[in-house]
């Protein structure tokens, strides 16, 4: 007599064991999918081509059936674009205005501010060469007046020789003029444009997440302070032949006229009490110094994206079910925010396992209203305060971390967690690892700004054991295997052949009912056969037993490891990490053999760091190897280099007046103004050295070289400082970024243009002092 299949089992159509959900605003599941971009691509490019499919696949659905977006990278990529298109915009607006008004001719200032969409054109061209994109960083630390400084040096000085020479009636042709005009000030607008330019070169020797920021940035601005240098010396002159041959006024504005009249006494009255000068710069210098470690580090300052992402972890021995009802009530909480919009969260992980996670973590992304609308908080710590508050007491036992969406991701490919902060504990008993890892997390927990402190949960999963007795299997002629069939029915399933319908292929699952599989004594009953045709009970081959096991192991470097992560609000990372260090040291007692070490943005923030040591001296030694060979004497080359640290002080005073701690963009702001600090001191000594060729006393060409230099040294510093402004106030997408580099910069132009006017002529009478009697 056969016997079927249904005569001994159940047959139905069923499905493999679930490993994750997806529900969206506390109203129960949905069904999610994630366009996966591959390496090298663009992200708006790909997002529209996205949504191209997405328009054909909707008219295929059955009805009642939606596809509708619930996350849009492109959203914020567009954003952050519009933030640096509005500054550029102000930017360059800003910079034509400077230079119309200082500048005393308007056709001087026609000339000059075309060199700011030629230059753009040629960085343009370049950057599509070299596979340089248009992003917030590539484009968003470009400044205008920084570009046209050549070409203001170059047309100041010929407007300047054609008003002298109108003036004495000279019968000199205007090409002359122009010529010897652009001759004078040719080598030094060269070199100090070149100076500028490769102390952007270091910043291409960064590596990690700061180097896929920064190094756009410095090719960027290189390629368009390349194409200015070209246009200075072929396209102004040439353009001044034919704009400037006429007569050419130059009326000094107002600024000008108001700067002449207090310069020149208040020149003279530094130049008597240079010692007492040069004492107060010195002190000024001495005080950034004792400041700077008073600003506090971060990494990169956070940018807003305008939504939040959460992370839920409960206890390891959770259920699936119990993890989607426990993450409902986080929706339902979340959205009785009025700021929130939708909820869509992630439990365990889907079918395709691109984003490994167990049930008991649920990610969670929340969509904002624009700023604007917000009715509960002010800020965004603010509403995450006030979330965070109100989670803890309506959802117990869940422990919420906050982040956002892409922060959340780029941190966890990155370095493993996806918090600010990870301190990573290695050992080898996972019972000593979790025990000082909570002594770890209370520890900190204490710490001003500490927020969202958890241990990594590496324990209190309940597993049912299964060891073989092989000497058992042995004796009953039985192999290891046989039983290992048996074992993997129980709840996995073995596959037993494949059902086809129409070109689709399902596996056939042989496994035990899903009640007996949780009873441990019907799994001790269970029979496996033996050759013989014996049947013998499973726990006559096996020791059975209901344990508590590890969650997870995590090991890094070959080593077992476990992490306390936590977020930073209300303080600079720096300070928070430096403070958590010593209260672990002083309360934590560490087992031997058992190390610590730091990582999440703490980790990018300190390799950055290093990286910068190296990175900024050899700017600075760049800089000054330029300004030797374009002055063949080490003490000017040393008289111009002043203008570094006094440049510094600015930046230092203007971080500080800002509240803004020390971050990898205000490091690269300082490299950005070194090249900035000695441009308008090589133009300045360049002409003084000028006039002593002349005849000219030490003393009288200094004097002579100040004054003449004076308005180039306005407009240059004016120019790139208000380049800057849009930047450092700003308030779009992105912003945040771009902030701290462009404080840094219009900071140090103020101290350094200070130092260019008044210090520096001082110094070179100190220098050359020697050859005053000459």
């Amino acid at each position: 007599m056969p016997v079927f299949v249904r005569d001994v089992a159940e047959v139905v159509e069923g499905a493999t064991v679930r490993q994750g959900a997806v529900t969206a605003d506390g109203e129960g599941e949905i069904v999610t999918g994630i366009a996966m971009m591959l390496k090298g691509e663009n992200s708006r490019t790909v997002t529209e081509n996205v949504k191209e499919r997405i328009e054909e696949i909707k008219k295929t659905l059955p009805k009642g059936v939606q596809l509708i977006p619930f996350y849009d990278r492109a959203e914020l990529v567009n954003r952050t674009i519009g933030t640096v298109e509005k500054n550029l915009i102000e930017g360059a607006l800003l910079v034509i205005v400077v230079l119309i008004l200082l500048l005393g001719n308007w056709r001087g200032a026609l000339i000059v501010a075309t060199i700011i969409p030629l230059s753009m054109l040629f960085a343009a061209i370049l950057m599509r060469v070299f596979n340089v994109s248009g992003n917030l960083m590539s484009l968003g630390a470009l400044d205008f007046g920084l570009i046209v400084d050549g070409a203001v040096v170059m047309v100041e000085n010929t407007i300047r020789r054609r008003a002298e020479a109108q003036e004495h009636g000279s019968r000199e042709p205007p090409e002359r003029t122009i010529l010897d005009a652009c001759l004078e000030v040719g080598r030094p607008v060269v070199f100090a444009v070149a100076i500028i330019a490769i102390v952007y070169l270091p910043i291409l020797s960064l590596t990690g997440i700061e180097g896929k920021m920064f190094k756009p940035m410095a090719l960027t601005v290189v390629f368009a302070l390349l194409g200015s240098l070209i246009l200075s010396l072929t396209y102004v002159p040439a353009m001044m032949t034919f704009l400037l041959r006429g007569h050419v006024s130059e009326k000094e504005s107002f600024i000008i006229r108001f700067a002449k009249r207090h310069y020149q006494p208040s020149l003279a009255f530094v130049t008597r009490y240079r010692a007492q000068a040069l004492a107060l710069a010195t002190a000024l210098v001495v005080v950034s110094g004792i400041l700077f470690p008073y600003l506090g580090s971060e990494f990169i300052p956070r940018l807003d994206e305008g939504a939040l992402a959460l992370q839920v972890q409960r206890l390891p021995s959770v259920s699936l079910t119990e993890s989607v009802k426990n993450t409902s009530k986080v929706e339902a909480v979340l959205k009785s925010f009025p700021e929130v919009t939708k909820v869509i969260s992630k439990t365990g992980r889907a079918e395709v396992a691109t984003d490994p996670m167990s049930i008991d973590f649920s990610d969670l992304y929340v969509e904002l209203k624009p700023h604007d609308e917000w009715t509960t908080a002010e800020t965004k710590a603010e509403l995450v305060e006030k979330i965070a508050a109100k989670l803890e007491m309506q959802v117990p036992g869940a422990a919420i971390s906050f982040s956002q969406p892409i922060e959340l991701r780029v941190a966890e490919l990155i370095s493993g967690v996806r918090s600010d902060v990870a301190i990573k504990l290695f050992g080898d008993d996972l019972d000593t690892l979790s025990e000082t890892a909570n002594k770890i997390a209370a520890a900190v927990r204490k710490v001003k700004g500490a927020e969202d402190v958890k241990a990594e949960a590496t324990s209190g999963l309940p597993q049912l054991q299964i060891k073989v007795d092989r000497a058992a299997v042995a004796r009953y002629g039985l192999n290891v295997e046989d039983v290992n069939d048996l074992v993997e029915s129980i709840v996995a399933g073995k596959d037993a052949g494949q059902v086809f319908e129409g070109e689709q292929r399902f596996n056939m699952v042989v496994r035990l009912q899903e009640d007996a599989s949780r009873d441990v004594e019907t799994i001790k009953g269970l029979l496996v056969a033996a050759p013989n045709g014996a049947r013998i009970p499973l726990s006559q081959l096996a020791d059975i037993a209901l344990v508590e096991g590890p969650a997870q192991i995590s090991r890094e470097d070959t080593r077992r490891r476990i992490g306390v992560e936590l977020n930073v609000r209300g303080r600079d990372i720096g300070s928070f990490v430096e403070e958590a260090q010593a209260v672990i040291a002083r309360d934590v007692q560490i087992p031997p053999g058992y190390y610590l070490t730091w990582g999440g943005t703490f980790e990018n923030m300190q390799r950055a760091s290093e990286r910068l040591l190296i990175v900024v001296p050899l700017a600075l030694f760049l800089i000054f190897v330029l300004l030797f060979s374009t002055f063949n004497s080490v003490k000017q080359a040393i008289l111009i280099y002043t203008g570094i640290p006094f440049a510094i002080v600015g930046g230092i005073f203007a971080l500080f007046l800002r509240g803004m701690p020390f971050s990898i963009s205000a490091g690269v702001g300082f490299i950005a103004l070194f090249g900035v600090a000695v441009l308008n001191g090589v133009v300045m000594v360049s002409y003084i050295n000028h006039l002593r060729e002349e005849g000219k006393r030490v003393a009288e060409a200094v004097s002579e070289g100040a004054m003449t230099r004076l308005r180039p040294v306005l407009m240059t510093a004016l120019v790139a400082s208000l380049g800057f402004i849009p930047m450092a106030i700003g308030s779009g997408a992105g912003a945040e970024v771009q902030r701290p580099l462009a404080t840094v910069v219009i900071g140090g132009l103020v101290t350094s243009t200070l130092l260019t006017l008044y210090l520096l002529p001082t110094l070179y009478l100190w220098f050359e002092k020697e050859k005053r009697g000459a």
